[in-house]
């Protein structure tokens, strides 16, 4: 049903909206109505507090390397979404990251009792997280809250109608064209983790940059941003993941800068041009233990059921095992990956099952977070709770593997259950490499199926 309040409720209708809230403070939740303005927004999510408290180690991290970002506000993560109506009284947004466009239909409106103020609720359904935000002709200002990072973590949000821009109106002249590819490193100068590689894949028209990193685990997303003098900006948000990129365009053309996720994690990267840049295999990441030749595993589903590859639903066929988490964009690529290859393949004796390794550790909330997975996505077999957000947990859940670098990871079976292949990270259609493998897995199959 479709239903429009206006913003002076009846007396009968303020109490019926009344008896449907939940808590103090929280929005009617039944009710969906239009109410945004059509068209573009720009959002920003602020990652630093108004207050600038220097982190325990020291100075700021871009001052510390004297990286000053004058084109912007330090610490806010710009993204821009469309409101679209598609009849009077329907609408959704589509956030925009480059080349993406993410659809989301799953918004409230309200009044909320505490500020008596039009309060909008955004859902992430997939990835347990959501939008709050009091709204008010063209503007809206609110919080981002990630639940499977616990009750603390919210970071503060705001959005304007109308503002097209990502992070600048200003249109300062490049100083290089940074198309093309570079190698990177991650976590340099740092003592809380060992640096890590990357490929980054930038392409830029005047200020415009669009682009993303590859690594061993998977693919930064689809990135946007700008080039202005010598600096570097690019973002993306996706329901699940806030990533904020700056850099400075050194003299001799390496690029050195600072990379955000969310509030949670900040490190130091560096790249240079390089044509031939290139990561480790991903089919040698990932080893089996010396005397296995297969796997073996037992997990729930949802509905309680225990599902174990000796299951008859498995028996002749070959099997892919994914493991995965629902919170993981990365994870959500391959996912839809599997289902569009098992759609086109229906003949294929093939067989796919998940293992999700969740952020909760009540196994309820686990649960419910594989069902909202499975029901936003459909995507066609089995997932079952293996256990814990955790590689190490996760290594000891499934013994025979040597380690558990990532998620995603992908187990290739044969139709006798032996390993064939174990495929570490995703990179999605974010990436050059996304062609080149759906090629090549479209060939193995086909081969391991004769």
């Amino acid at each position: 049903m479709k239903v429009k309040l206006s913003s002076f409720l009846q007396p009968a209708a303020f109490f019926l909206l009344a008896i449907l809230l939940l808590q103090a403070g929280c929005i009617e939740v039944d009710n969906r109505f239009s109410g945004l303005p059509p068209g573009v927004w720009r959002g920003v999510l602020e990652l630093e507090p108004k207050m600038v408290t220097p982190n325990p180690k020291g100075e700021p991290l871009p001052e510390k390397l004297g990286l000053s970002f004058e084109e912007v506000t330090n610490g806010e993560l710009p993204f821009n979404f469309e409101v679209v109506y598609t009849d009077d009284t329907t609408f959704h947004l589509e956030i925009m990251n480059g080349e993406e466009r993410i659809v989301v239909k799953d918004i409230t409106i309200g009044l909320d009792r505490a500020t008596a103020k039009d309060t909008i609720v955004i859902n992430f359904p997939v990835y347990d997280s959501y939008l709050r935000a009091i709204y008010e002709e063209n503007i809206m200002e609110g919080e981002w809250v990630v639940n499977n990072r616990g009750e603390a973590y919210s970071i503060p949000f705001v959005a304007q109608h109308g503002k097209g821009h990502r992070f600048t109106t200003l249109r300062k002249t490049p100083a290089a064209d940074l198309s093309g590819k570079w190698a990177a490193t991650f976590a340099v100068e740092s003592k809380d983790e060992a640096p890590y590689p990357a490929v980054a894949e930038l392409a830029q028209d005047g200020n415009h940059l669009t682009g993303t990193f590859l690594t061993e685990t998977g693919d930064y997303r689809f990135l946007e941003g700008t080039v202005q003098d010598n600096k570097v900006y690019l973002s993306c948000f996706d329901g699940a993941h806030a990533f904020l990129f700056e850099a400075r365009i050194q003299e001799d053309g390496s690029l050195l800068g600072s990379f955000r996720s969310g509030k949670h994690y900040r490190t130091l990267w560096t790249a240079k041009k390089d044509e031939g840049a290139a990561l480790t295999d991903p089919d040698e990441l990932t080893l089996l233990k010396p005397g296995y030749e297969s796997i073996d595993f037992s997990f729930p589903g949802p509905d309680g059921k225990v599902l174990s590859l000796d299951n008859p639903r498995f028996q002749g066929k070959a099997v892919i095992v994914q493991l995965l988490g629902t919170w993981c964009p990365n994870c959500r690529d391959e996912a839809l990956f599997l289902k569009a290859f098992l759609e086109q393949h229906p003949e294929y004796p093939l067989e796919v099952v998940g293992l999700a390794f969740e952020r909760y550790r009540e196994k309820d909330k686990a649960f419910n977070a594989i069902r909202r997975f499975q029901e936003n996505l459909q995507p066609g077999y089995p997932i079952l709770l293996a256990g814990f957000d955790d590689k190490s947990e996760a290594a000891q859940a499934l013994p025979m593997l040597g380690q558990v670098r990532a998620f995603p990871t992908m187990i290739i079976l044969d139709q006798e259950h032996k390993v064939q292949r174990i495929h570490t990270g995703f990179n999605g259609p974010a990436t050059s490499a996304f062609q080149a493998f759906s090629e090549d897995f479209e060939s193995f199959i086909a081969n391991l199926l004769q």
